[in-house]
Parts: C-alpha cells; sequence; structure tokens
C-alpha cells in the first residue's frame, strides 16, 4: 500500500500543478460551465484516449499522460461545483479537499480489491471511465434521480482513481521502455 500512496501523491501533485497553473492563466472560467458541460468535457477526453489507444498514434502531438490530467482536473472542477456552487472562492483549498475526499475512497476500495487494478490494462480502465461517464450522463438526464445507484459524485471520485491508475501504470511502462 505505501507504494500506491506514494505513486498516487505524486500523480495528484502534477495533477494540482497544473490546475494552479492554468488557474493563474485563465481564472476561475471553469466556473460557468454546468455539470453535464464538464461531464462532455471528460467524455471528450476520454473518448479521444481510446481513440490513441485504438490508432497507435495521433494528429496532435499531445498522448494519453495530458488528456488523463485533464480528466482528473476536470472532476475535481465538477466535485468542486456540486459541494461549493459557482460562488466558490478559495480553488485550491477546494480542489485539496475534494482529493482528501478522493483519496480515502480510493484507500478503502483498494484494500478491499487488493490492488486488482495493478493486473488491469489501461484500455480497459478507459473503458470502465466511458462506462462511468455514460452512467453520470443519464443521471443527468434524470435530473439527478437515481433509484439504486451511487450518483453524480460518485462516478466522479471513481473516475479520477482511475485515471489515477492508469497514469500510474503508464509511468511505470515508460520506466520500463527507459531501462531496456
Amino acid at each position: 500500500m505505501p507504494k500506491t500512496e506514494t505513486e498516487y501523491l505524486r500523480i495528484i501533485a502534477l495533477c494540482f500543478e497544473i490546475f494552479s497553473k492554468k488557474n493563474l492563466d485563465y481564472g476561475t472560467s471553469w466556473k460557468i460551465l454546468r455539470l453535464p458541460s464538464i461531464t462532455d468535457q471528460i467524455y471528450i477526453k476520454a473518448q479521444r484516449i481510446r481513440t490513441l489507444q485504438e490508432n497507435g498514434f495521433s494528429r496532435v502531438d499531445e498522448g494519453e499522460v495530458p488528456e488523463f490530467i485533464g480528466i482528473i482536473n476536470y472532476c475535481v472542477m465538477a466535485l468542486m461545483l456540486m459541494e461549493h456552487g459557482p460562488e466558490i472562492e478559495e480553488v485550491e483549498a477546494a480542489y485539496q479537499e475534494e482529493i482528501t475526499r478522493v483519496k480515502a475512497l480510493l484507500f478503502d476500495k483498494n484494500h478491499d480489491y487488493n490492488e486488482a487494478w495493478r493486473n488491469m490494462r489501461v484500455s480497459s480502465m478507459t473503458d470502465i471511465i466511458l462506462m462511468k461517464l455514460m452512467r453520470i450522463k443519464q443521471i443527468e438526464d434524470n435530473n439527478g434521480r437515481t433509484l439504486i445507484s451511487e450518483g453524480i459524485r460518485a462516478g466522479y471520485q471513481d473516475i479520477i482513481n482511475y485515471s489515477v491508475f492508469c497514469l500510474i501504470k503508464l509511468n511505470e511502462r515508460q520506466e520500463q521502455a527507459v531501462q531496456q
């Protein structure tokens, strides 16, 4: 578990750094977005990752890593809007609050599943992210109502965690390639 925690914290630190720098560049322009718009942004990024995985190349010189980082940051934005609304002022503190909640969920689930994600393919986790996005979209279309399902917040949290797992695996893959 300590290895996973170290890897997780490293990935989240990178995501937060990018979020903070973009916040300086763009301000909090993202607060104008409604949750379905954020969900669609995440969907676009996840679909692009799937296309890259299937085609093996891209015409735009950006790979899977920046897209997974974007997914994480958009999910955190959505969670912040759900928690605080668009009047949120301390976005960096709110970002850390949300990540603390997501990390706690990850380690509870990771304990119960015994790090099963380590034996999964990045492509499978990408498919799961897309499935969770389709679920979120359906719940949004139902005005947030569910009969038995976890809901939108849990979906965003799971997407963050799967994206972190993908980034860990992609980093391991890159490190192995360098060693060979």
